[in-house]
């Protein structure tokens, strides 16, 4: 085709991220909306498409993404592409959307030409309008119609009858539709890229997080509880209406320079050491800490957590004890000292001589990228399809991008949760990368300002296209100040706005019983580590919060409001402590909206109050009419009049509300 005659002009398709280099993510029934910038010359009308198609499991991925799949969509390969016919939105803005309905990868690009039919009926209108001889332009608008194979309408256009007829025909839009169906394209621009989506599960966009070590479900704190006894837990946890339950690793524990409680570098006699330093002679990441039992007895626990309609999330970290099988079978695949002894971890002054990292710039970096995506594929045998991966900004990028489109190409429904707690270009780049989900800021987000401003942040810029924020508000490493000075309150209301501001977040167990001492003032560390101890706890005590984590994922799974990102804003408040926010989402039966407001105290310390404003208009409530605000989390009626009510949070009573609102009168 000769390129010169192309005058549609295709430019800045959003979303697009790195000009193609990776996917948007989407989870199963979601929209993608496609905006490009598309003009040309002159003053003819346009006309596009999205074109979109779901990419065969089998189909091989260009290790550049787009170039391949230029070239095949240009020679007209025949993939079974659907379309979507762009509309007009302004500025030379145009937009579409399409649904995503199967997991795997989605392929999208545009395609935009010069409107010939609506540009000569325009012209043809006006002129007739305007009294207008017309007879010249009812045979070129023939000529088109016949080009279409509309002979009989072509006829119409061209024939004997009164030009008054004549033109009352080419306006017909019966005419209009069927020429739409059948544009001409032969001058069509295609936009000079093929974009990827990558569609996940909705549990990769939705759901509540619960971390626990099966070790510690024991009577005996000198000995590790099992997986069997684990199982006695599951029915409690499933009771607070969690959906993943993850585990740290599960392997065997390194004995050498093992870890005693509280960090210490010398373990005494019964101490279990780290479940982080992996591997012993019992085996490495696909063999089973012999305290917790066997692989079978893993198996087990998998499907009991299944029935009770929880999802297994295994912690997978790549790196070895000195006691790792890799470290006696594959000395290449790590660092090596001058005097031949492997390199053990730092984060200068700390040490980490139970660990020894992986080399990724090995010589044989092949067969340990091939073994690591092995791993994920062992347990993805054994029925795990969630992986929370440990300090993957420690390991290689380009592995990761490979390893994890490896596994979803076999198994698309994975999920993988980056816990990169790092600089932001490289939180935002392992998200590109390839991870479904990532740990987040927020655990050092706790002022409503600095809420405010952080969610801003995720969920309006180009972020909420590929990083899935998974709202942590605690885990076994961090012990926000927040939490250890706060009390009960700070933890109920960092509960609340964790399971609220974000679709998926998560607790480590002791959450729901306020542990909150550190090891020592100004550290984030827990005072007796369950990293290095058996921690058994009293799961009945007085003022827990698990009652309150109930209700809360309850809430969340009623309410579809609560189960995405992209409606989140923020209201106005005459209190700074105040963050005061709705959510929104079409109700279930496809009739009305879901949407529900959430305020809550982020002084944990003292009482707050103040005024709060309501947007009424978008509400359909007058200035002056009254209404009554549910709260979800008890069941408690206000009576609220106009936009601007009172709220009073007091530390001692609640920290939040979670509003509906339920009636006028």
């Amino acid at each position: 085709m000769d390129q010169g005659r192309r005058r549609v002009i295709l430019e800045h398709v959003r979303p697009e991220i790195a000009g193609g280099r990776f996917p948007i993510k989407r989870t199963v029934g979601d929209t993608v909306a496609v905006v490009v910038d598309m003009f040309a010359d002159g003053h003819d009308l346009l006309a596009g498409v999205v074109k979109f198609r779901h990419v065969p499991a089998g189909e091989d991925r260009p290790v550049e993404p787009g170039a391949a799949r230029r070239r095949k969509l240009a020679a007209g390969a025949g993939e079974a592409w659907l379309e979507v016919r762009l509309a007009a939105i302004d500025n030379d803005a145009w937009g579409a959307s399409f649904v995503v309905t199967e997991l795997g990868r989605y392929e999208y690009t545009v395609e935009g030409w010069i409107d010939r039919f609506g540009t000569w009926l325009k012209g043809l209108v006006a002129k007739a309008d305007a009294g207008q001889d017309v007879a010249s332009e009812l045979l070129e608008g023939a000529g088109l119609v016949r080009e279409a194979g509309l002979g009989d309408r072509a006829d119409v256009l061209g024939g004997s009858q009164s030009q008054a007829a004549r033109v009352a025909a080419a306006r017909d839009p019966e005419l209009r539709r069927l020429m739409d169906e059948r544009p001409d394209r032969h001058t069509a621009s295609s936009y000079d890229r093929v974009l990827d989506v990558v569609v996940d599960p909705v549990l990769a966009r939705f759901g509540a997080w619960y971390e626990m070590f099966p070790r510690s479900c024991t009577p005996d704190p000198a000995r590790s509880g099992t997986f069997r006894e684990a199982e006695a837990r599951l029915a409690d946890i499933a009771a607070m209406h969690v959906d993943v339950l993850y585990l740290p690793p599960v392997h065997p524990i390194g004995r050498a320079f093992r870890k005693g409680r509280n960090n210490s570098l010398t373990a005494e006699p019964g101490d279990p050491g780290s479940p982080w330093a992996i591997g012993a002679a019992e085996g490495g990441h696909t063999a089973i800490e012999p305290g917790l039992g066997t692989l079978e007895d893993f198996d087990r626990f998998v499907i009991a957590a299944r029935a009770k309609g929880l999802e297994i999330a295994l912690d997978i970290a790549f790196q070895a004890s000195p006691d790792h099988p890799w470290v006696r079978e594959h000395p290449e695949w790590f660092k090596h000292r001058p005097d031949g002894s492997i390199k053990y971890a730092e984060n200068p002054p700390k040490k980490y001589q139970d660990i020894y990292p992986l080399d990724f710039e090995s010589p044989a970096w092949r067969s340990l990228w091939e073994e690591l995506r092995d791993v994920f594929l062992f347990w993805v045998s054994h029925g795990v399809t969630i992986f929370r991966v440990d300090n993957p900004h420690t390991k290689s990028f380009r592995f990761w991008e490979w390893c994890i489109a490896e596994v979803k190409r076999q198994h698309p429904e994975t999920i993988f949760l980056a816990e990169a707690f790092t600089r932001p270009k490289v939180m935002r780049y392992l998200a590109r990368s390839g991870f479904t989900q990532s740990y987040t800021y927020f655990t050092w987000r706790n002022t409503a300002h600095e809420l405010r401003e952080y969610l801003t942040e995720l969920t309006t810029t180009e972020l909420h296209e590929y990083m899935r924020p998974n709202f942590f508000a605690n885990t076994p490493d961090i012990l926000h100040e927040y939490l250890q000075q706060g009390g009960r309150p700070a933890f109920a209301v960092r509960l609340v706005l964790a399971a609220t501001l974000a679709a998926s977040y998560g607790i480590y167990s002791g959450y729901e019983l306020c542990e909150n001492v550190p090891v020592r003032p100004g550290s984030e560390e827990y005072l007796d580590s369950e990293k290095y101890e058996i921690k058994v706890r009293d799961w009945d005590q007085p003022h827990n919060l698990s009652g309150l984590v109930a209700r809360v994922n309850q809430i969340r799974r009623e309410h579809p409001a609560l189960q995405h990102n992209g409606t989140l804003a923020f209201h106005l408040s005459d209190n700074p402590a105040f963050l005061w926010f709705s959510k929104s989402a079409p109700k279930p039966s496809g009739v009305g909206e879901d949407r529900l407001f959430v305020v809550a105290n982020t002084d944990p310390l003292q009482m707050q109050h103040g005024w709060v404003e309501l947007p009424i208009e978008s509400l359909g409530i007058g200035s002056s009419e009254s209404y009554t605000m549910e709260d979800l989390l008890d069941g408690s009626l206000y009576t609220w009049r106009g936009g601007w009510n009172y709220v009073r949070l007091d530390p001692n009573e609640r920290m939040a509300h979670i509003f509906v609102v339920r009636s006028t009168t």
